[in-house]
């Protein structure tokens, strides 16, 4: 019996990367996954490879009522919901001098206001139920996990914007902690670090997206900062999507019962932050 048999979960931007590696993980251990991308073909097509019961919600998770819509979809296909893993973003890399004031609140709308909307759509769900069980004197842990980077911990050059959302995110989960842990809910972030995905490729050959003013752009990193940050990673190289899901799993699961409002970094190790 794996450690998630029985439970529902959504992951959002889980056709791709860490989310994708993340929703096969929770399936092989025995839960049904909602899937959701921006794009809807790769959404449906991730949700067709993973072997076990999913269900799918594709769109732009920033508009208003898109949170409200995920959730519903997820209990109208599972019926109820145990995990939620705040995963879905990207990254649209510049100097603050140069920066506008679109690309800096874009990434605020998708790494800091996505992860809200959703805890505040699923909060009436989680905390009703958590009070019909208390009145029976069980305890049921639901999980919540939000996705960081040590971007937000420590800061990175180039990434003002992004590194601003991420470090939202920390302030979101400790909060979200402090006023959810008495319905058993445990939330907790990870801040990941160099991890092998479409976002951390080499910028020269990497993806390109739209933006939401239909901009270009150009995910990736340069090769040379590719090649130094190996050379601050104590282990050597960078994690594998798989490797980043693990610890994923692990708050998700039952074991992490009593981890609450904590930050998991999941680096190898990396340094490189103003202080220790």
């Amino acid at each position: 019996m794996g450690l998630l048999e029985g439970k529902k979960a959504i992951v959002t931007g889980s056709a791709r990367g860490i989310g994708r590696a993340t929703a096969e993980l929770f399936a092989a251990n025995g839960a049904s996954v909602l899937i959701n991308d921006l794009d809807a073909d790769a959404a449906e097509q991730a949700a067709s490879e993973i072997d076990g019961e999913t269900a799918v919600f594709a769109g732009d998770l920033t508009e208003a009522d898109a949170a409200d819509k995920l959730v519903a979809t997820a209990r109208d296909a599972f019926g109820s919901i145990d995990i939620v893993v705040n995963n879905a973003g990207y990254t649209w890399d510049g100097v603050a001098h140069k920066m506008g004031d679109e690309q800096f609140q874009a990434m605020l709308d998708i790494h800091t206001v996505v992860p809200f909307r959703v805890a505040r759509a699923l909060a009436p769900h989680w905390r009703e139920a958590a009070k019909a069980e208390a009145a029976n004197g069980e305890e049921y842990f639901r999980k919540l996990i939000n996705i960081s980077s040590i971007s937000g911990t420590m800061g990175n050059a180039g990434q003002v914007n992004y590194s601003a959302g991420k470090s939202a995110v920390v302030g979101l989960t400790k909060s979200l902690a402090k006023e959810w842990g008495q319905f058993k809910i445990n939330v907790n972030a990870v801040a990941f670090g160099f991890v092998e995905t479409r976002l951390t490729a080499a910028k020269e050959s990497a993806e390109k997206l739209e933006g939401p003013g239909g901009e270009e752009i150009q995910l990736g990193i340069p090769e040379q900062t590719r090649a130094m940050a190996a050379m601050i990673i104590p282990i050597g190289r960078p994690a594998s999507p798989d490797e980043a899901a693990g610890p994923v799993m692990f708050l998700a699961s039952n074991l992490a019962d009593y981890v609450h409002g904590q930050v998991l970094n999941v680096t190898g190790g990396q340094f490189g932050g103003m202080t220790n």
